[in-house]
């Protein structure tokens, strides 16, 4: 059997016949465009018992991971998983919210630029690999916290803002078009962005960018959307290229744990396992149950969720099933407010028990994680659980972990714990922002406020 290419340098995705070797062994990830049924789910995670160790991880973009394969056992899991048929992701990641489609509050419903840009895309070659677009419908459920290189946005039935880098609440403003303009825009700027090498991504392109350049107007193509002569309506300019930084702003994004009403009587309901990962034989559990209770479909979704559709006393159902069985089922359920990877010692760049340290965090300092910020809790600097900063992040190093506000896992410290110490450390920080928060303030505010000289105060014990 022909061996599979391994990924091992940081900035690359895991991919069905790409693994990426990490602490427990290969990881490969099954990217899905579309629903699955529940019993393809339960397929799934037999093929992780068959040729991995039975880990099922949910990635906060929505993808399905497979824990410990080895090279001779991966190729097998490629093979068999594209025999299920699945609607599987090829090509530049084009992503939409899990409800398009299916939801009547959506401004437009975003799957037909996605697929018209995920097939303009193909013969592009030499975009960074974790190259990703986000078109968004508006909605019930956004994607406004996920990373996109380029992010279209409704503004209304026919016009979408674009936006280069980052998140939607730390992105760069760059036009407003009509539809027909849209594909050709993207695709112009996904082969600038080429032209800028394999590392390049939105936010460069954004820095490169004159602030009164308007969209580039190409010729009509042969996507599947119709072309016109609908004029760009162009964006102020003192509000192009402008960023305006989220993580301070403390806004509680749209949970995708929560029971949602769609369209043609169809309900949705929100689970996910804590911290992302889950045993294949409690998945397997919980959609033998969703088809007992008649459940058709699911999706993988952002936030370590899995949305099923299904009938309302159904969706009911199996939301007290799975709350009965230990998984996240409620926005308010601390454990999904921590953002923490795999840890050790299933990673091999992680110098701590990453869900050990976050398990305990929700069960002691659930005040805290009230959901105006992700608590991120990570092995090592690289910060691949929340790549963008964190009101407060948990960061393992060789000797120490190191404590980061208002950054990322690889900026620089206010305090440092030793490993032994650390949730009495978090204990602390939990305290201070409860004596300290004011009427009607959350705590990604109140730490903001607090700043790091007394946050650094509480985390050593001095007065």
């Amino acid at each position: 059997m022909t061996a599979l290419p391994l990924t091992l340098q940081r900035g690359a995705c895991p991919a069905l016949s790409a693994p990426m070797m990490t602490g427990d062994g290969l990881l490969a990830r099954i990217s899905l465009i579309e629903a699955i049924s529940p019993e393809q789910l339960a397929d799934i995670c037999l093929l992780a018992l068959k040729h991995g160790n039975g880990m099922v991880d949910i990635s906060a973009r929505g993808n399905l991971q497979v824990r410990g394969l080895s090279e001779i056992s991966a190729p097998r899991l490629d093979a068999d998983a594209r025999a299920m048929n699945l609607p599987l992701r090829e090509g530049l990641t084009v992503e939409v919210p899990p409800l398009a489609g299916m939801d009547d509050s959506e401004i437009a419903d975003p799957r037909p630029l996605a697929e018209a840009i995920r097939d303009a895309s193909r013969g592009i070659t030499g975009l960074a690999p974790k190259m990703a677009v986000v078109v968004d419908g508006g909605g019930l459920l956004r994607l406004s916290d996920l990373l996109a290189d380029i992010r279209l946005i409704a503004v209304g039935k026919h016009d979408w803002k674009l936006l280069l880098g980052g998140t939607e609440q730390s992105t760069h403003v760059f036009n407003v078009l009509r539809e027909t303009l849209v594909v050709d825009t993207v695709i112009d700027l996904l082969k600038r962005l080429a032209s800028l090498g394999n590392k390049a991504r939105g936010r460069d392109l954004a820095h490169r960018l004159a602030v009164n350049e308007a969209a580039p107007h190409t010729p009509p193509s042969s996507s599947g959307l119709s072309r016109g002569s609908a004029s760009v309506a162009t964006v102020d300019p003192s509000q192009m290229l402008g960023t305006s930084p989220s993580m301070t702003a403390g806004k509680v994004a749209a949970s995708p744990f929560d029971l949602f009403s769609l369209s043609n009587h169809l309900h949705a309901i929100g689970i996910g396992p804590a911290f992302g990962q889950a045993k294949a034989e409690h998945l397997i559990a919980l959609c033998n149950e969703a088809v007992r209770l008649g459940i058709k479909s699911l999706k993988p979704a952002l936030d370590h969720s899995l949305l099923f559709f299904g009938t309302e006393i159904a969706c009911r159902e199996l939301r007290d099933f799975a709350d009965s069985n230990g998984f996240i089922i409620s926005a308010n359920d601390p454990r999904g407010h921590i953002a923490a990877c795999s840890g050790s010692p299933a990673c091999n760049s992680a110098t701590i028990a990453t869900h050990e340290i976050a398990a305990a965090a929700a069960a002691e300092c659930a005040d805290l994680l009230d959901g105006s910020f992700k608590l991120h809790v990570t092995g090592c600097p690289k910060g691949c659980a929340h790549p963008q900063p964190a009101a407060l992040t948990l960061c393992g190093t060789a000797n120490h972990v190191s404590l980061i506000a208002q950054g990322k896992a690889a900026d620089e410290p206010f305090a440092f714990s030793s490993f032994a110490d650390t949730n009495a450390t978090l204990r602390r920080l939990a305290d201070l922002v409860r004596s300290e928060r004011r009427p009607s303030e959350n705590s990604a505010a109140c730490l903001a406020r607090i700043g790091s000289d007394r946050l650094e105060a509480a985390a050593t014990g001095r007065p």
